[in-house]
């Protein structure tokens, strides 16, 4: 029968249901057949009980000397006037009583008229011919006994006999003799001079008993047939829950059927003590025939039930037994279920154990934790063996299901087997990797103890023959060790641990190897060495020790930094991963502009609902489990039933627990998902209810920014019964911690449904808003992500937020080169890079530490150590470095400090160079209007006000000039003096001077929101000609002076000079940067040496590559918007 879902029931309980069906039926065929054996109009005692008490007419049970019945009509003086209705009824009922096969005898009718007169005798035979429904085989009847009514009745019944028209003879009697002499005294009743016992009250109350414990029998039977065929027909069910409801159910049906059965067999004994009770009182008394009639028809029926009711026991046991076998089966199948799932999760836990240790101490922690899990899962593994033997015994007690129990347990039988093999098999890997870095360790601490050997020994003793003796004779003594613990053959070593040599751990046994080969190398040429200066000294020889600490250092890494390095290289790839993924989702979007077909948009329509029904559908699930943390947990909170539980460390910690999370909640589920609801039959539309409550997504952000509190805080209280608590009643599988991270996977799984929906919309009318929904979702899954990283900076004393906003935050390798410091220094910084992670902000850009914390989850986070930040109005940029396309300099005060930054690759360059173009960008414009306002204001010889964003610094007090200087100062836009001469074009390396155009010369990246103010005067750029007022700041030589200088002051072209400040007589105190001398210069020597151009204040760069000359001056707006934000701390 398999698992007794394909059959209802079992052949053993067939047989009994058809053995209990036949006595049903044939319980209820007595009912229906022995007693109610009437055709036509089936009447019961109870109907026509009134009718019958009236005793007009009655049944004594008499019989005549055939056997016929007798049918007494007493003396009854309003015969007539017995309506015809109620005289058929009792008629019909009395001559349906007898067996049939009396009744086919015929009747003796007994009519007694002794008291009444003829016409009255006439009237009653005339109707009891008239209406008689059964045979007749003799009509009695005793005459008036008056004498005028006697002779009376004579004379007319011989006159009228004809009119009677009754087929049987109908006999005038005169007295009651005469009627003994047609029937037996016994069979009459005492009114007729008989001895018959009858008592027609009595009669009347047993036939009604009679028939009512017929009709109990019945419906019993009729309970009993139903009840039988439901319990033939049930389907076992599948799972536990339902088999034992329809267990309970039978069972109660059960004890009702059982308890009907019995009212009914007290009830027939108690009718058939009655009906015999006559036998009782007088033992010489007999029944008569009809009660022994209603006798034996009352002991068949009880006969009947009787029978009925041990084929129902029988045919329930076998039932009851298939039910129980089929409940245990279903909880047989529940546990297999559940331990198999368990079995299973341990198998696959165990298959993770590919770690065979990178040392002995790993090794040693690996066979712990191999040791731990064994016995954390032998809880499972007992369970498994407990069941298996459960269902061994189910087998053994002959249960219908042998065939599903056999195969599940011999499938718990194998897991086990399974299990214990792994285990078994990976302790024993363990124990080879012990074992072989037992074999390295011994080897390499051998190798550390030669080498100290070797150091150790003195070299001055070892001068003297004898001292060369003594040191052989311990090199020799120490090689002798070695073959306890080195490594003897390297081959053999690959042979026997090949199972666990791991590619890492086979490059550590091969460095131990030659690290071993070196060491016994050396102690050969040591041997070599004093064994010439034990055989003979020629000349003193002084061996040269090797010292320790330069030996003991191995020349390759360990497996766990090699790892290490290999860990690094690969988080850089991953992180090259997203962009390469991104760029090939974008490429796979695209799909052909092909026409596609009716059967295709279709097939693109059925996606896109597929798609707004998981979004509907998740989104339902993730506001229901919203509610159910905030009301199971975060209210629970405040419940004081629940106070005693709270530990003290979460005491009013509710919000930085949950943070913002019934913000987010109120937000989805009264706005977000009611409108989400109203894109179900357009989804390609779903676009715009995104982009309409985007800053409504802002929330996340904070959620996102508290979840590193709220993961410390989960971890301190974990272990709080308060939470156990919570999470029994809501009957939860996980942990709260689980359920506060739906907010944030939610928010990173709306951007993955809109690339879903985008994919099959693109030919939609919504696809732009599909579009720009999921580069706004992208957008604040940057800003949560930046954000994150921006909270984890230490170190800083100023405000983040006075910074502006987060524009973009990551990791790059930094080279510095200073104009100023020592020039070792200088040498150093430029070939070692530092490791940076860079956050560029509107106003300034910060260079940090990034520092690895211990610990999990959000506690493993990295942190930033604040290193240095640099003010963006003071920032210039090189986008092309020679020699690697992912270089860039930020360089800052007009070179002064230089900043090369590599970015991991050329795409997340180009993107932080048009990123830190755009802020400069806007901060010239920025410079422009504040230039243009001080001309306006110098113009008008009113105070110059500071421009936006600086700060009251030295270089602010720079820009006070005179009255007299302000009219031929370049700085000054006030004259507005335009040349007639054609403009000039613009010189090499000006590529960004021109933001407005920055493709007209790609390779030209020298840019800074310094330069153009320096350069935006109209004379300039026009091509001014004249005398340029100098003004401090660094300069670059034009025209060489290699002859010399005033004062010895020699200069190159191409040096950096600075230009300090003006003396007196025109003199200028003027610094060559270069070579580091000083002097006054007078200033028609110095315009001479920085030459007459309009652009004299551009200096030349040598560091940078040929295409990228040009860089901002020093006395430019940079200057005069403040210092740098921070010295270089480190």
């Amino acid at each position: 029968m398999g698992d007794g879902r394909a059959t209802r029931i079992s052949v053993a309980e067939m047989k009994s249901y058809y053995v209990y069906s036949e006595w049903c039926s044939w319980l209820l065929s007595v009912a229906e057949d022995e007693i109610m054996h009437r055709d036509i109009s089936p009447l019961c005692a109870a109907d026509i009980q009134d009718q019958l008490k009236k005793r007009f007419a009655y049944l004594s049970g008499g019989r005549g000397q055939d056997g016929s019945p007798v049918i007494t009509f007493p003396d009854y003086p309003a015969f007539s006037d017995v309506p015809d209705k109620e005289f058929q009824n009792v008629m019909t009922y009395l001559t349906s009583i007898p067996s049939l096969q009396d009744a086919g005898i015929g009747f003796i009718l007994v009519i007694d008229r002794r008291q009444d007169k003829w016409t009255s005798v006439k009237a009653s035979i005339l109707r009891i011919a008239a209406s008689f429904p059964a045979n007749l085989q003799l009509v009695l009847v005793l005459r008036p006994t008056g004498f005028f009514q006697r002779t009376l009745s004579d004379l007319a019944f011989k006159f009228n006999r004809d009119d009677f028209k009754m087929k049987v003879p109908v006999i005038m009697l005169s007295s009651v003799p005469e009627l003994h002499g047609y029937i037996d005294k016994s069979q009459l009743t005492e009114d007729l001079g008989g001895t018959l016992d009858y008592c027609h009250t009595r009669w009347l109350c047993h036939r009604t008993a009679i028939e009512g414990f017929a009709l109990m029998v019945k419906q019993t039977a009729q309970v009993l047939q139903s009840f039988g065929t439901e319990l033939a027909e049930t389907e076992l069910p599948n799972d536990v829950p339902s088999t034992s409801s329809v267990l309970g159910t039978h069972t109660e049906k059960k004890d009702k059927v059982k308890e009907d059965m019995k009212l009914a067999l007290d009830e027939g004994r108690s009718l058939l003590e009655s009906i015999r009770e006559p036998l009782g009182k007088c033992g010489e008394q007999s029944l008569n025939q009809d009660q022994l009639d209603n006798q034996t028809t009352v002991q068949r029926l009880l006969d009947q039930l009787s029978e009925t009711e041990a084929a129902f026991d029988e045919f329930w046991a076998k039932h009851e037994q298939k039910l129980w076998q089929c409940l245990q089966l279903r909880q047989f199948e529940q546990d297999f279920r559940e331990v198999k799932a368990s079995l299973d999760a341990v198998a696959q836990k165990i298959a993770t154990f590919t770690d065979v240790g990178n040392s002995l101490a790993h090794a040693e922690h690996l066979l712990k934790d191999l040791a731990s899990f064994e016995d954390k899962s032998s809880a499972s593994l007992e369970r498994a063996r407990s069941l298996s033997l459960e269902g061994e015994q189910l087998i053994d007690s002959k249960h219908y299901a042998v065939d599903s129990i056999r195969p599940k347990c011999h499938e718990l039988q194998h897991l086990c087997e399974q299990f214990a093999a792994d285990v078994e098999r990976r302790r024993e890997l363990l124990g080879k990797s012990l074992e072989l870095h037992h074999l390295l360790e011994a080897s390499m601490k051998w190798c550390d103890q030669g080498i100290y050997l070797l150091a150790s020994q003195p070299v001055d003793k070892c001068q003297s023959q004898d001292g060369a003796e003594a040191a052989l004779q311990e090199i020799e003594k120490f090689l002798e060790t070695g073959a306890e613990n080195k490594i003897q053959e390297l081959s053999k070593i690959y042979q026997d641990y090949e199972s666990i040599l791991t590619k890492d751990l086979r490059e550590h046994v091969q460095k131990v190897f030659q690290k071993q080969e070196g060491v016994e190398e050396m102690f050969h040429r040591r041997q070599a060495s004093l064994k010439k200066l034990a055989a003979k000294q020629t000349r003193p020889v002084q061996p040269v020790a090797p010292r320790p600490e330069a030996l003991t250092k191995s020349p390759c890494p360990s497996p766990g930094s090699r790892r290490g390095s290999e860990n690094s290289s690969e988080g850089s790839g991953l992180r090259r991963g997203p962009y390469r993924r991104a760029k090939s989702e974008m490429s796979e979007s695209r799909p052909g502009r092909s026409s596609s077909t009716g059967d295709e948009e279709e097939s693109l329509a059925i996606l896109r609902r597929h798609v707004m029904n998981e979004l509907l559908d998740t989104e339902r699930v993730y506001v229901e489990e919203l509610l159910c943390v905030l009301e199971g947990y975060a209210a629970e909170l405040d419940n004081p039933l629940m106070a005693h539980l709270v530990s003290p460390g979460l005491q009013n910690k509710k919000d930085v627990l949950f943070g913002n999370m019934e913000e987010i909640y109120h937000f989805h589920n009264r706005i977000f998902l009611r409108e989400l609801e109203g894109y179900t039959d357009c989804p390609e539309l779903v676009g715009r209810c995104f982009l309409e409550r985007m800053e409504e997504f802002q929330v996340y952000e904070k959620y996102c920014q508290n979840k590193p509190r709220s993961e410390s805080l989960w971890r301190q209280c974990s272990d709080s019964p308060f939470f156990q608590e919570c999470q029994r009643k809501l009957d939860h599988k996980l942990s709260l911690d689980s359920y506060l991270l739906k907010p944030v996977q939610r928010i990173t799984k709306y951007q993955l449904l809109l690339k879903e929906m985008l994919k099959y919309s693109r030919s939609c009318a919504g696809a732009e808003h599909l579009q720009e929904a999921l580069s706004s979702i992208l957008g604040i899954l940057k800003a949560v992500n930046d954000s994150m990283h921006l909270i984890a900076i230490t170190g800083y004393d100023g405000d983040l937020s006075g910074l502006g906003k987060l524009l973009m935050q990551g990791s790059f390798s930094v080279w510095t080169d200073h104009k100023r410091g020592h020039s070792k220094v200088k040498d150093l910084a430029r070939f070692k890079p530092m490791q940076r992670h860079l956050f560029l902000h509107e106003k300034a850009v910060l260079f940090c530490k990034k520092r690895e914390e211990s610990g999990e989850g959000y506690e493993k986070a990295p942190s930033y150590s604040y290193k240095q930040s640099l003010n963006m109005a003071a920032v210039g940029i090189t986008e092309n470095v020679k020699g690697d396309v992912r270089k860039f300099e930020i360089w800052y005060n007009a070179r002064e400090e230089v900043y090369i930054v590599q970015a991991p690759t050329p795409e997340v360059k180009a993107a932080w160079v048009s990123e830190i173009r755009k802020v400069l960008t806007s901060q010239l414009q920025a410079c422009r209007e504040a230039s243009q306002h001080r001309a306006l204001e110098q113009s008008q010889s009113l105070p110059l006000p500071a421009p936006p964003g600086t700060s009251p610094s030295k270089g602010a007090t720079r820009n006070i000039q005179k009255p007299e200087e302000r009219k031929t100062d370049p700085l000054s836009l006030g004259g507005h003096v335009r040349s007639t001469s054609p403009p000039k074009p613009p010189e090499k390396g000006r590529g960004w001077n021109k933001p407005s155009q920055p493709s007209e010369a790609p390779e030209d990246d020298g840019w800074s929101s310094a330069e153009e103010l320096i350069n935006s005067s109209d004379a300039e750029e026009e091509g001014r000609v004249g005398p340029r007022k100098l003004v401090p700041g660094k300069y670059t030589v034009v025209l060489g002076d290699e002859k010399g200088s005033p004062d010895a002051f020699a200069v190159r072209s191409g040096d950096v000079v600075e230009v300090v400040q003006e003396g007196d007589e025109g003199l200028w105190y003027v610094r060559n940067l270069t070579s580091s001398k000083e002097s006054w210069v007078p200033a028609s020597s110095l315009a001479s040496l920085l030459g007459t151009s309009g652009s004299a204040q551009c200096l030349s760069s040598s560091e940078s590559s040929a295409g990228s000359t040009l860089l901002s001056a020093s006395s430019s707006c940079g200057e005069s918007c403040g210092a740098p934000l921070s010295e270089l701390q480190g």
